[in-house]
């Protein structure tokens, strides 16, 4: 990077390498720090982002400028991992300082050691919410710091290439589009759009109910949505429906069977993920592939869904769900049941990424999301590299560790705010 350490320093008061791209350290450094000498964190820090930050093109809500937040992990070694998490920074960040004097002073580099002390730590109150996503963040910061020690991209890592590139497809949605891209107005279009951009999957919202109800007006005009693309493209292009949530099992089992006619890649959230046995029934009585969504964190949860057969595809945010780490064990599980994988990833730059290097490293990946509005207009204002679908598929870089090469003006101008939360 052009701009120095110093420099840097000098103008952002971090200490990140991180925050300038995860850059390689020198040959010496990294002699030093590949030897059996242990390491510590001495210092973590919260880095949020404006509240009226809006990027342009986007709806204008707050989820057009940062959902997200960093967590930083400072090493006695100058090095120092990035980790992501989201959307609710307050009740994350107060998470993060109860969690602080559990991660002080350790190695870094014991990724398996500090997560199961931060998982018990939140399993003992109640597992997930805001300690599961502050433990997600924390075990990318991990791994990004073992990646620059030892000079290897994240996904070598993770065990490695099982593929040179991985196959996205594209949310489509009202808060995260611009102009012809929102839901609804043209669905045909949006496809068309996508598709001479070698996109050939797109997730899709169509079924809207109120007390968790569909009518059968309802319905009819969810699956116009459907019919519209199909018309438009054939089966050029996949279609995944998201329900996100918002049905009682009656009208779930009524839009899964309505469906079938349809080719849909996956049904994904038809009901909230609460209760297994009611997912098995749906699966077992459609031959709609139901997908388990982001809304559940770490193997324990999905555990029944693969035992009762209540599932056909699953998902998970690496931010969310227990970090990379517990992403991929997650679906080692799913693997041995014959389920694929199909990460969520409409947060930051650095869930993006990171997903991009879990999915490389997958010999069960389906496919992955991504969001144009995303990747075109709000990840560029925070990272120089952002990885941009080419013929549908993307690829992780190859720097060390994440290998997100942050933009430092974020820091000069004032679009970002570094709280230490915690130091030794």
């Amino acid at each position: 990077m052009s701009l120095s350490r110093r420099s840097f320093l000098k103008h952002t008061g971090t200490a990140s390498l991180a925050a300038l791209g995860n850059t390689a350290l020198p040959a010496a450094t990294r002699a030093a720090i590949d030897n059996t000498e242990p390491m510590k964190i001495t210092r973590i820090d919260a880095v949020t982002f404006r509240k009226d930050l809006h990027i342009g093109g986007g709806s204008g809500s707050s989820e057009d400028g940062a959902e997200f937040w960093w967590v930083q992990l400072h090493t006695d070694k100058g090095i120092i991992g990035m980790g992501e998490t989201y959307p609710y920074p307050q009740a994350e960040i107060g998470a993060l300082k109860e969690y602080a004097h559990l991660m002080l002073g350790r190695d870094p580099r014991d990724i398996d050691g500090i997560w199961r002390a931060l998982h018990f730590e939140g399993a003992m109150r109640t597992s997930g919410g805001a300690e599961m996503r502050v433990l997600s963040a924390v075990n990318m910061a991990q791994l990004d710091i073992l990646g620059q020690a030892s000079g290897l991209p994240l996904y070598r890592l993770l065990g490695g290439r099982t593929r040179s590139r991985v196959r996205v497809y594209n949310t489509t949605t009202d808060y995260w589009a611009i102009n012809d891209m929102k839901m609804g107005r043209d669905t045909m279009k949006i496809a068309k759009f996508l598709l001479d951009r070698g996109i050939t999957g797109m997730k899709i919202y169509p079924f809207e109910a109120p007390d968790h109800y569909l009518s059968n007006q309802a319905l009819e005009e969810g699956l116009n949505w459907v019919r519209e693309i199909r018309d438009g493209v054939g089966n050029k292009m996949d279609i995944c429906v998201d329900c996100w949530g918002r049905f009682d099992f009656p009208s779930a089992m009524r839009i899964a069977k309505a469906l079938e006619p349809y080719n849909i890649m996956y049904l994904e959230d038809a009901m909230l993920c609460g209760n297994a046995k009611t997912y098995a029934r749906l699966a077992a009585e459609t031959s709609v592939p139901v997908c388990i969504s982001e809304t559940l964190a770490s193997r324990y949860e999905y555990r029944e869904f693969f035992e009762l057969k209540a599932c056909d595809v699953i998902m998970y945010d690496v931010t969310w769900c227990g970090g990379p780490c517990e992403a991929k064990r997650i679906s080692d599980i799913a693997e041995t049941y014959m389920i694929p994988t199909s990460p969520h990833t409409c947060g930051g730059p650095l869930l993006f990424t990171c997903s991009a290097h879990l999915a490389t490293a997958l010999p069960d990946l389906l496919i992955m999301e991504s969001n144009y509005w995303k990747y075109a207009h709000q990840y560029p204002y925070f990272v120089n590299n952002v990885p941009v679908p080419k013929d549908g598929h993307v690829t992780a870089p190859e720097l060390p560790g994440i290998g997100v090469e942050i933009r430092p003006e974020l820091f000069r101008n004032g679009d970002a705010t570094v709280e230490t939360v915690a130091k030794i």
